[in-house]
C-alpha cells in the first residue's frame, strides 16, 4: 500500500474520488470538498487545512480517507475544549490535530471511502500515527462515522466517544396525516396547532431545487445565515459567500431551499442537503421572529418533503430537545480520538467510559419524551 497526503481536493480527479463512494452521501462528495475550500471556507488560515489521505494499491486508487490539519476546535461539534485546555496546563501543544470530519456539518456517515481490509486499516491508523508525529500533531481524531466503520475502530481499541442526536424516521407513512395518527391525541394537537397559527399568520412556502435557486436567493439567504450565528454566538458564521452560491452550482440536484414568504416578502429560509434515503437539515435564518415559523420551515416542510418522496429518515443536524415532541428519536452517534501522548490517552479513555454512562442515561431519558402513543392510549 501507498499512502500520499494531498494539500488540495483539486490534487486528485472528481471522477477518481467519487468513484470510491458507495451511495450518493452528499457531504462526501469531491463537489462538496471543493466547494469549502474554493470559496475559503476550509484554509490554512482559517484553521482547516486540508491533508486528505490517498491509499494506492499499484496505479489504482483503493481508498480515501477526508482529512484537515485544525489549529482549533471550532465548527467540529465534538467539544474537546477541555482537553486542550489539559494540554495546555502540563506544558504540552494540543493544536494542530489531524481531524477526519466534515466541516461544519455534524452528520453521521462515510468517512472512509473505499474498501480496506483489517490489516490495511490497520496499516492505515499507523501512517495516521506517523503523520501526526512528524507534524507535532497531538492525535488524530474521527468524528461521526458510519456504523461499519465505528465498529472496525473499535476492534482497533481506538477511544470512543458516544453522543446523541435525534433523527426522524419514516416507519411507512403514507403522508404527514399517517404519521401524525400514530402521535397520542395531546401532541398530535400541538403540531396541527403550530401549523395552522403559521399558516394563519399569511405564510407561504415555496421548496426550490437546484437551478431554481438564484443568485438573489443566495444573497439573502447568507445574509440570514449570518443572523442566525449573530444572534445565538454573537459572532458571524464560518462559511464564506461564496459557498453557498458554489454549492447550489455544482450539486443542484442535491441541494433544497424552502422559503416563507409574508406576501412578496421572504422572512425566513432553510437550506438542506439531500440523498436518495436521507434529508439534512443544514441552516437556517430569519429576518423577524414569528410564533412557530422555525419549526415550520425547518422541521414541518423538511418532513412534508421527505414523505413526498418517500425517503427513509430527516436528520436534523445537532442538539435540539424540542425535536422530540416532532417525532425525531434520539439516537447514538460515536466519535474517535488517538493522542499522541500515552499520559493523555489514558486520561481520555477514562473520561470516554465515564462520559458513555452519562449518554446512555441521556439517550434513553429522552425516549420517554417522544410523542408515540402507548399501547394505554390506543
Amino acid at each position: 500500500m501507498q499512502y500520499t497526503f494531498i494539500d488540495s481536493i483539486h490534487r486528485i480527479a472528481a471522477s477518481q474520488w467519487n468513484a470510491l463512494l458507495e451511495d450518493d452521501h452528499p457531504f462526501v462528495r469531491h463537489e462538496f470538498f471543493a466547494a469549502l475550500e474554493d470559496s475559503g471556507s476550509t484554509t490554512a488560515q482559517r484553521g482547516w487545512q486540508p491533508h486528505h489521505l490517498l491509499i494506492w494499491q499499484g496505479s489504482q486508487l483503493q481508498a480515501a480517507l477526508p482529512l484537515f490539519i485544525k489549529q482549533h476546535s471550532y465548527g467540529e461539534y465534538v467539544f474537546d475544549w477541555g482537553w486542550a485546555d489539559a494540554y495546555a496546563r502540563h506544558g504540552y501543544d494540543y493544536y494542530p490535530k489531524l481531524l477526519t470530519a466534515i466541516p461544519f456539518t455534524p452528520c453521521r456517515g462515510p468517512r472512509l471511502l473505499g474498501s480496506l481490509d483489517a490489516e490495511q486499516l490497520q496499516g492505515m491508523v499507523q501512517t495516521l500515527q506517523s503523520q501526526a508525529r512528524a507534524l507535532g500533531a497531538s492525535g488524530w481524531h474521527c468524528l461521526f462515522p458510519e456504523t461499519t466503520l465505528s465498529e472496525r475502530l473499535v476492534s482497533l481499541a481506538a477511544p470512543q466517544r458516544l453522543s446523541c442526536q435525534f433523527h426522524w424516521y419514516n416507519r411507512g407513512y403514507r403522508d404527514f396525516d399517517d404519521f401524525l395518527s400514530t402521535m397520542s391525541s395531546r401532541k398530535r394537537k400541538n403540531i396541527l396547532r403550530e401549523r395552522r397559527q403559521v399558516a394563519q399568520q399569511g405564510f407561504e412556502f415555496e421548496h426550490k431545487r437546484g437551478e431554481q435557486i438564484t443568485a438573489a436567493d443566495w444573497d439573502w439567504f447568507y445574509q440570514l445565515y449570518q443572523l442566525t450565528y449573530l444572534k445565538r454566538s454573537g459572532h458571524g458564521g464560518y462559511l464564506t459567500p461564496a459557498f453557498f452560491r458554489q454549492l447550489g452550482e455544482r450539486m443542484p440536484e442535491q441541494t433544497l431551499m424552502v422559503q416563507a414568504r409574508l406576501g412578496e416578502d421572504t422572512i425566513a429560509a432553510a437550506l438542506f442537503l439531500f440523498d436518495q434515503s436521507t434529508l439534512y437539515g443544514r441552516y437556517w435564518g430569519c429576518r423577524a421572529e414569528f410564533e412557530f415559523l422555525h419549526f415550520e420551515t425547518c422541521y414541518y416542510q423538511g418532513l412534508d418533503f421527505v414523505l413526498a418522496r418517500g425517503m427513509q429518515r430527516f436528520d436534523g443536524g445537532a442538539e435540539g430537545e424540542h425535536k422530540l415532541a416532532r417525532g425525531f428519536e434520539p439516537r447514538l452517534t460515536t466519535s474517535f480520538h488517538q493522542r499522541m501522548e500515552p499520559a493523555f490517552q489514558e486520561a481520555v479513555q477514562r473520561f470516554v467510559a465515564g462520559e458513555r454512562d452519562e449518554v446512555l442515561a441521556y439517550r434513553d431519558a429522552a425516549r420517554e419524551h417522544l410523542p408515540y402513543r402507548q399501547s394505554s392510549d390506543r
